[in-house]
């Protein structure tokens, strides 16, 4: 009898599966032949369930930060600097949050779906009874889909989220465009885009690996299939703020930050 997920030796042999099959789709993607028409279905299907949700999220993410810093620095007679607080809040934390919570929540729990519908009705065990690694068929290409789309939606969230914060700032809080517009490079800096993308393109490897792992585990029908992708929702996102905080952590170790 297995052990329950809830157990510690369950939890950590869970830990251990979810590990290998990361190591798996690391060493399968130089595969050849490389699916590209599944990669293509992929992305342009995460992309069309998360490109308007995150639109209409980044919108009051930009508009409570720009609120926020505007109510302080105009506490603090700083108003000229609530651009470039804004400019880098969004960009740093923000942007990269909103993308892996939309990825993880509308593309992975889709992909866990499909992954654990075929599951259950065998046709990943005809796969591999055919001889065809349901890896490099089917988790490489949502894994490097996702990665791209979220790569790509982390720009479409900081460029929505400055000009929301934008014009919160200016027509509710009466700031001065010149003075929000001219502050932008003041203490944001372009390792700050780059660390950002970086943590899409991480963030969007983890949602996918852990909704395809769900997938390829369910069991039980149905229902299993549903406790499968509201677990790797929970997961995922667990995952993804520990994530954040330790590649936070290394970013202000390694790259100096403008004062």
């Amino acid at each position: 009898m297995s052990p329950s997920p809830l157990s510690p030796i369950g939890a950590l042999r869970h830990s251990g599966s979810l590990f290998a099959m990361a190591l798996d789709v690391v060493r399968t993607i130089p595969r050849r032949p490389f699916q590209a028409r599944e990669f293509i279905q992929q992305a342009w299907f995460v992309a069309s369930v998360t490109i308007l949700p995150t639109a209409l999220v980044s919108i009051p993410f930009g508009a409570v930060i720009a609120l926020q810093i505007g109510s302080l620095t105009r506490q603090l007679g700083a108003q000229s600097f609530s651009g470039a607080a804004s400019v880098l809040a969004v960009l740093r934390e923000a942007s990269p949050i909103v993308t892996a919570l939309l990825i993880a929540g509308a593309g992975g729990t889709a992909i866990c779906a499909d992954l654990g519908a075929r599951k259950i009705r065998d046709e990943i065990d005809a796969m591999q009874v055919l001889g065809i690694d349901p890896i490099h068929r089917l988790v490489v290409p949502r894994v490097l889909a996702s990665m791209v789309v979220a790569v790509l939606l982390n720009g479409l969230v900081s460029v929505v989220g400055v000009a929301g914060g934008y014009f919160f700032n200016v027509v509710l809080q009466n700031g001065t465009p010149g003075a929000y517009l001219a502050s932008f490079t003041t203490l944001a800096q372009l390792s700050d885009l780059w660390a950002a993308e970086i943590k899409a393109l991480v963030f969007g490897a983890i949602s996918a690996i852990v909704a395809s792992y769900k997938g390829l585990t369910a069991k039980g029908g149905p229902k299993g299939v549903g406790d499968a992708v509201n677990q790797s929702v929970v997961i995922t996102f667990m995952l993804l703020f520990v994530t954040n905080f330790v590649m936070t952590a290394v970013y202000f170790q390694v790259v100096p930050q403008r004062g």
